[in-house]
């Protein structure tokens, strides 16, 4: 019996099916032991050892293959072909051999790019050792992560109160964000004018140019700043008379994209199909790992992590056919296109994600898909496809329209698709650009056509800040700056976010504050290790590791070395330089000058005070100077927006309630947000209780009475109420409730609107009523009232689709209800047979089903049944209590104890 380990169960269950009965595949379920997560689980001092824990989780599936080992032939380790998977097999067999599992097993590794009968059974075929070096490579990133981890984040906690943790490449790309974002802030918009213009050709076409020289001179962008500028360029230019001065016209060529790395199919993905890095990598991996198609379980794509870019030979000849059957000969180019891969390191570049068969087409496997899968595995077929087919061909024209003097000349621009070729199947998303990928037809004219100006516009424009970073945007800037590994990228930004350092909005991330705190802390004290060329350069080491270039050891000592330092020299900083040195960087993010002469740190309350950086044990806030005499906070946000944003870490101040003169705050709680009607300060203290009577003697004294301190008012916001929506006026109203409605106009007696632990709500008659969605507790009507209250004695009413006539005066409606269509009358409701055609349904019909289901049914209103009378006997239990003073042997202990 041979022995087959991969990671995955569905990975196995695949290869179980291509291997015979002599194998026997298990899976690992990925690693199975890390460092422990406490402190010393990587000792610098004993040259870099480390203590391994297998996880408990894994122990059940340890076991099995342990025993599945015992008296096997050999044992193949066929986990993932990267360096990841490398370690995982290492890790397998050194587990193994500490249960001394392996005596007499003979253990190779065997790694395949797809999982396909042909891709395995070759690789069986060829089985190697554990390739040592990418699992060195692996134990100093490994080591690295940890000493980072485990060294810096306990400075963060201790200096910076709020902080989550801090990561080598985690860190390095929130600095991304929050120096984009900075950029951001710190933009000055420049204004800049453009003149266009609409010409009529002598055939009667009509052309639009711009204008691009004045005066004999090309114009730059922003030559034109102001309005009075653009006015007298559009003066003069509507002024003259125009020909055609020249037509340029130029074939050029595109050539299609390279197939998919994992870096690649993020940013597509991201970009085409709203899916997030993470969310693509799981996908990926299902196609990878196998799908059952027709009985037969099948990997779709290629192993999903990798840097390469080229393709297996017998792949790109399988797109070339497909090319040629689906698009014909000329979409098929003279010679296959090879591709060569930007990785460094050659044992790690890995084939591109492709599918594992071309001729197997997205809507032959639709049916056996879910729908994202579907579209993930539609993606990567067509990248593949693309990448193997001939270019486009584009014709390019620009022609030159110029004044009789030529001093003034107006450019139109356009291109044709001559031949659309790879653009047949796939074009690429490019994301923040100004590319125009539009296709733009001129009219046809001639160098001295006389052109008749048409109209004639001057346009103001502003330039843009840098956009936020998309998932697909920081990816690639990532890459570009060699800042970790592609396969790294998906669980850094996962971390960001569950870290609350940054939070994704209309898919751009947008710095958290208390993520531009410690990015901000990292800056100012450990700015070499958030730099991004020793991050760049530490990865770049990391793959010498893995190609026998370097050893590992010696990249591990010369990084702790300096960077042991470095916390060294943080023992002694006191918590007031920390926050000096983050209030003078981030004072003009939280303090920004408006121009209007105001100082933006002057305290709103007492206006003495200083506004700057404070720390409490919840992280990070806003305070006046002259505390304790001034208590003016606010949590961290800008002050122009620190009256929109959601609380965060303080109270946000409202203003005064008009009744008790009390303050009325916004704050944020552990269940939710809630408004607050004054503080313990503000509240009047209890009057002391007077001192009790001195004991009788013989008698206990009597427990002083301690008046309780009263506290504050609190009201939860609702679901559907945001923070931002939140005024005084609204604060205060929330505060009075419940409210009366009004007396219900049948009985009389008092409804009122409040908000409870389940929400908004209705009381009346001792009984409860949850508002329906979209009704505003605040607002809420007499007529609305006593609807929703009817609704809540039976069964709640859709409004009917059409009366079908009247009996004994009271009218016979048909409804569309949740459960289906139904019809009712006087309370009385009786679905509709299956089946049943609505416009058919006549009034005598509607009569049987409802007088049938008044008969079976009732009337649908509760009858007021007694049953708490019906319980009475049972409200007797307490008395049993009194069994154990029955106890016989009571009565001598007693008497006992009295001798």
């Amino acid at each position: 019996m041979k022995v087959v380990v991969v990671e995955s169960p569905a990975k196995a269950k695949t290869i179980n099916k291509y291997l015979g009965s002599d194998f026997h595949v298990l899976a690992s379920f990925g690693h199975i032991r890390d460092l422990p997560p406490k402190d010393g689980s990587v000792r610098p001092d004993e040259d870099f050892a480390m203590d391994w824990e297998t996880d408990p989780k894994s122990e059940k599936h340890v076991k099995e293959i342990a025993a599945a080992v015992k008296g096997a032939e050999k044992l193949f380790l066929a986990t993932d072909p990267d360096r990841e998977g490398e370690a995982i097999s290492w890790h397998v067999k050194k587990v193994l051999e500490d249960r001394k599992a392996l005596k007499g097993v003979e253990v190779k590794r065997v790694v395949f790019n797809e999982i396909t009968k042909t891709a395995v059974l070759d690789a069986m075929k060829k089985p190697r050792d554990i390739d040592q070096e990418l699992v060195d490579a692996y134990l100093a990133r490994r080591a690295l992560d940890y000493l980072v981890g485990f060294t810096l984040s306990p400075v963060l906690w201790r200096k910076l109160p709020g902080s989550r943790s801090a990561g080598r490449v985690q860190s390095v790309a929130l600095r991304l964000i929050c120096q984009r974002e900075s950029e951001i802030e710190s933009f000055k918009s420049q204004e800049y004018w453009t003149i266009a213009a609409d010409f009529q050709t002598p055939k009667g076409a009509v052309l639009s140019a711009a204008l691009t020289h004045l005066d004999g001179k090309k114009l730059d962008k922003f030559d034109l700043p102001t309005e009075a500028a653009a006015r007298a360029a559009e003066k003069a230019a509507a002024g003259a008379s125009y020909t055609v001065g020249s037509v340029e016209r130029k074939r050029t060529k595109r050539n299609p994209y390279p197939p998919f790395t994992t870096s690649t199919l993020q940013q597509e993905a991201s970009r085409k199909l709203y899916f997030g890095a993470q969310r693509t990598m799981q996908l990926a991996q299902r196609l990878y790992e196998g799908v059952d198609i027709g009985g037969e379980t099948v990997g779709l794509i290629t192993y999903m992590r990798t840097d390469g870019v080229q393709m297996a030979a017998e792949a790109i000849a399988g797109a070339r056919e497909v090319i040629g059957q689906e698009f014909g000969p000329r979409y098929v180019p003279d010679a296959p296109r090879l591709y060569k891969t930007k990785a460094k390191n050659a044992q790690e570049a890995h084939e591109a994600i492709r599918p594992t068969d071309l001729a197997r087409k997205p809507e032959d496997v639709a049916r056996y898909l879910d729908k994202d899968q579907l579209r993930l595995y539609e993606l990567v077929w067509k990248r593949t496809i693309a990448s193997q087919m001939a270019s486009a061909e584009l014709d390019q024209v620009a022609v030159d329209i110029a004044s009789n003097d030529h001093k003034i000349t107006f450019r139109a621009t356009g291109s044709v698709v001559v031949f659309d070729g790879f653009m047949k199947v796939y074009q690429e998303d490019r994301d923040d650009s100004d590319e125009d990928e539009a296709e733009k037809l001129l009219p046809d004219v001639a160098e001295k056509d006389a052109m008749a100006r048409k109209s004639i516009k001057a346009d103001q424009h502003f330039t843009q800040p840098p956009p936020r970073f998309s998932e697909a945007s920081l990816v690639k800037r990532m890459e570009e700056l060699g800042i970790g590994r592609p396969s790294t990228y998906a669980s850094i930004l996962t971390v960001l976010q569950d870290r609350n350092y940054v939070k994704l909005d209309a898919r751009r991330f947008i710095p958290e504050d208390r993520g531009r705190l410690v990015t901000a802390f990292l800056e100012s004290f450990f700015g070499r290790y958030v730099e991004y060329n020793f991050t760049a350069e530490l990865e770049n080491q990391l793959d010498d590791i893995s190609g026998g270039r370097i050893q590992w050891k010696r990249v591990l000592d010369q990084f702790w070395k300096a960077f042991s330092g470095s916390v060294d020299e943080t023992k002694d900083l006191r918590v007031t330089q920390v926050l000096d040195a983050l209030d003078e960087l981030l004072g003009p993010h939280f303090f920004p000058d408006n121009g209007s002469g105001h100082d933006p740190r002057s305290c709103p309350t007492c206006t003495a005070g200083r506004l700057s950086l404070k720390l409490g044990k919840f992280g990070a806030f806003i305070g006046c100077s002259a505390y304790p005499e001034c208590r003016f906070t606010r949590p961290l946000t800008t002050a122009e927006n620190a009256g929109d944003e959601d609380v965060r870490e303080g109270p946000k101040e409202l203003g005064t309630d008009p009744v008790s003169t009390l303050p009325v705050t916004l704050r944020k709680g552990p269940y939710g947000y809630y408004v607050q009607l004054g503080d313990e300060s503000t509240l009047k203290a209890p009057e002391p209780a007077p001192e009790p009577a001195p004991p009788a003697k013989g008698k206990k004294a009597a427990k002083p009475k301690v008046a309780k301190a009263p506290k504050p008012k609190r009201v939860s916001l609702f679901r559907g109420l945001e923070p931002a929506d939140v005024t005084l006026s609204v604060a205060c109203q929330l505060l009075a409730l419940p409210r009366e409605v009004g007396p219900h106009p049948e009985t009389k007696l008092i409804i009122k609107a409040g908000v409870g632990k389940f929400g908004p709500y209705l009381m009346y008659d001792g009984g409860y009523k949850s508002l329906a969605k979209g009704d505003d507790v605040l607002t809420i009507g007499m007529n609305r009232a006593v609807e929703l209250l009817a609704q809540a004695k039976g069964r709640s009413v859709a409004a009917p689709l059409k009366t079908l006539g009247e009996v004994d005066g009271k009218p016979v409606t048909l409804h569309e209800g949740k459960y289906g269509p139904y019809v009712s009358r006087d309370g009385v409701h009786a679905t509709l047979p299956k089946g049943a055609v609505l416009d058919a349904v006549t009034l005598d019909a509607a009569m049987e089903l409802i007088k049938a289901r008044a008969a079976t049914k009732g009337t649908g209103k509760k009858a007021p049944a007694k049953k708490p009378a019906a319980k009475k006997p049972a409200a007797k239990k307490p008395a049993a209590k009194k069994a154990p003073a029955k106890k016989a042997p009571a009565k001598p202990k007693a008497k006992k104890a009295a001798e």
